[in-house]
């Protein structure tokens, strides 16, 4: 059976590029609300007690825009296959809580509530990947970089919070 998103992908000219737009759309809003959250506060950030192995802080913009391309590629191929399903779902509540740590980490200093975040988030983003292997297995590969990533973020957060006490 043939869902609409898979039909439409295979029609010249069908709304497969704006599916992809879409996907960017919702990946740069994600992004943009954590760039609201931190505008400022590199000297806060670098004020802080952290590990040896943290990175400077002008490290995050480049990766993050490299990851957030791949995760928008990766909801736009798992979509085109499948349509908005429950992968999808999880794509979606994954993006969310994204957005949501870096207000909280560097916005509100909460760096215990942030850790929370960033687990549940951890966790969805496993969960996503694993529902877009049985999608499109490149659409799981796309997001196993932003995984690893969190993996990191997870535990500078864990790192920053128990130093700063």
């Amino acid at each position: 059976m043939t869902t609409h998103a898979e039909t439409e992908a295979r029609r010249p000219g069908g709304h497969r590029w704006w599916g992809l737009l879409g996907f960017g759309l919702a990946v740069t809003v994600a992004a943009a609300i954590g760039g609201l959250g931190v505008a400022g506060t590199a000297a806060e950030y670098n004020s802080l007690r952290q590990p040896a192995w943290a990175p400077p802080s002008s490290v995050f913009g480049p990766v993050w825009t490299v990851l957030y391309a791949m995760v928008a590629v990766a909801g736009w191929l798992a979509w085109q296959r499948a349509g908005f399903n429950r992968a999808l779902w999880l794509y979606a509540a994954q993006l969310v809580l994204n957005a949501i740590w870096t207000p909280l980490f560097f916005g509100a200093g909460r760096y215990g509530l942030a850790f929370a975040d960033i687990v549940v988030l951890w966790v969805l983003i496993g969960a996503t990947i694993a529902g877009f292997w049985r999608i499109k297995r490149a659409a799981a590969w796309l997001m196993a970089p932003y995984w690893v990533w969190v993996t990191y973020a997870a535990a500078l957060n864990l790192a920053v919070w128990t130093m700063n006490r």
